[in-house]
C-alpha cells in the first residue's frame, strides 16, 4: 500500500484525517486520525497533536496525547512529550520521553474530544 506523505516544508494547522499509512516530515498542530493505519515521524518532523493510529512510529518530535491500536515504537532520535497508550510500546535507547505510558490490551481508537 502506498503511503501519503506531509513534506518536510508543510505545516498543517487543524485535523488531519487518513484511510491509509502517513509519514510527517513536516510540523502538524492539531489532530491526527490514522485509525487503523501507520503513522511515521520523521526525523525532522515536529507534531504538537493528538493522535490515534494503528501504529505509531516516532523518529521526530512529538508532544502530544498518542494512542495506538498495536503499538507505539519510540525511536533514538525522538523526542515525546506526552501520554502514550498501546497494547505495546518500545522505546529506544538514547530516545527522550517525558509523560505517562499505559501498556494495556486492545485499545479502542477514539479522539477525546
Amino acid at each position: 500500500m502506498n503511503t501519503a506523505r506531509i513534506g518536510p516544508s508543510i505545516r498543517i494547522k487543524g485535523e488531519v484525517s487518513a484511510k491509509e499509512p502517513l509519514t510527517v516530515e513536516g510540523h502538524v498542530i492539531g489532530t491526527i486520525d490514522l485509525s487503523g493505519h501507520e503513522l511515521t515521524v520523521s526525523e525532522a518532523a515536529h507534531i504538537d497533536a493528538d493522535v490515534v493510529a494503528h501504529t505509531i512510529i516516532i523518529r521526530g518530535k512529538v508532544n502530544g496525547r498518542l494512542t495506538a491500536e498495536a503499538r507505539i515504537v519510540v525511536q533514538q532520535t525522538a523526542n515525546v512529550e506526552g501520554d502514550l497508550s498501546a497494547p505495546a510500546v518500545k522505546v529506544d535507547d538514547g530516545a527522550l520521553l517525558h509523560g505517562r505510558v499505559e501498556v494495556a490490551g486492545r485499545r479502542q481508537l477514539a479522539l477525546a474530544g
